[in-house]
């Protein structure tokens, strides 16, 4: 038996614009970061295999030949992934021994899920040798979020940790998968994540809520003769012709999310251009789009974006990930970061009575097997 051990980074997403809009057909602007989980697998001559984790200290072991649900909801993204990889190979796994480290952060909006995912199933690949191709991680790890965990979303988080660069933005079509790296040479300035520490669980909040609404607003929208696949193939001028035959809510999710694709597609322009001022009004009005248009945004959220409108050193802020919780993306000065992290933790702490993280992002690369 082969008891060479396999090693795996599975890095977490940043996405600078184009927020919620992989599952309306849209572009988004990801990349992967430098922080990332790492698992290291070994061959087990055990009849079950185990799973430990120091990142949230606990442990728990699964029967390969008896894989079902769990009532934790951290091992059931561990057990899914298992599940996916029978279905696509009807063959007989290796039991294993799992570790997980790393230094991503967990429920921040900077996919630890995914990429929990992501790397689980490309260890377990490379054990059994299932030679899994990047598209066959790709349609395994979304299985397991949308018909395991019940997360509606896209492909965007996945596909950015399997295809990542280092140093580089991926411009990714979603209607189609297609994508652009782009160098992001953001010159004096960074990418500063404000984590507010506000516990936020996805698949139980009203994420899946805003997808069955876009669905909604595509229905209205192809009963009145338009024949489209995603809220993206119409335009403002069309969504607003419309206007009378949807409810309020409906009409709104649907203009956000033709708003926010038109502003990820002017981003491309300023960002080649170093134009980083345009670029960052561009990500206050995505805030200002997901906090009243799609009203996924949170009173911290809100808090840590109107903090950063005083400081010229800022360019632009806003909520990042899925919403209810996780961190904002501010575009800042290099030498502006201390000064501002000292300033901003202090205020939060005082009105909320919890401290925010602040992580400092370098574009990373994408999921690897380390030697």
């Amino acid at each position: 038996m082969n008891k060479s051990t396999v090693i795996i980074k599975s890095p977490g997403r940043i996405n600078l614009i184009g927020e919620h809009i992989d599952y309306n057909g849209g572009y988004v602007l990801p990349a992967a970061t430098d922080l990332f989980i790492k698992f290291t697998f070994n061959i087990s001559e055990r009849d079950y295999s185990e799973i430990k984790s120091s990142v949230i200290n606990k442990e728990f072991n699964v029967e390969l030949n008896n894989l079902k649900k769990s009532n934790i909801k951290w091992e059931n993204y561990i057990i899914g992934s298992l599940i996916s990889i029978l279905k696509k190979r009807n063959i007989r796994l290796y039991n294993f021994n799992c570790l997980i480290e790393g230094n991503l952060p967990v429920g921040s909006g900077i996919s630890s899920s995914s990429s929990l995912i992501c790397g689980f199933v490309q260890g377990i690949s490379l054990l059994n040798k299932l030679n899994f191709s990047k598209n066959d991680l790709l349609s395994i790890s979304r299985d397991v979020e949308y018909n395991f965990i019940g997360l509606k979303g896209g492909m965007m988080d996945q596909f950015t940790i399997i295809n990542g660069k280092k140093n580089n933005l991926i411009l990714l079509n979603t209607t189609d998968n297609s994508y652009d790296f782009i160098e992001a040479d953001l010159g004096n300035y960074q990418i500063l994540l404000l984590n507010t520490n506000k516990k936020h669980n996805l698949s139980d909040s009203s994420y899946n809520d805003r997808v069955d609404e876009c669905n909604e607003a595509k229905r209205i929208i192809n009963e009145s003769g338009l024949n489209i696949k995603f809220l993206t193939e119409v335009n403002k001028d069309q969504l607003y012709n419309l206007k009378n035959r949807m409810p309020k809510l409906i009409y709104n999710r649907a203009r956000y999310v033709i708003e926010e694709n038109e502003r990820t597609k002017k981003s491309i322009k300023f960002i080649k251009e170093f134009n980083f001022k345009s670029f960052g009004e561009l990500m206050y009005s995505s805030h200002e789009g997901l906090k009243n248009l799609y009203e996924v945004s949170c009173k911290e959220l809100d808090f840590l974006v109107d903090e950063t409108v005083e400081y010229n050193q800022i360019l632009g802020s806003r909520m990042m990930g899925g919403g209810f919780g996780g961190c904002t993306i501010n575009l800042i000065h290099t030498e502006f970061i201390d000064l501002f992290i000292e300033k901003i933790s202090r205020k939060y702490l005082k009105k909320f009575s919890i401290p925010i993280s602040p992580i400092v992002i370098t574009l990373g690369k994408g999921l690897r097997q380390e030697k």
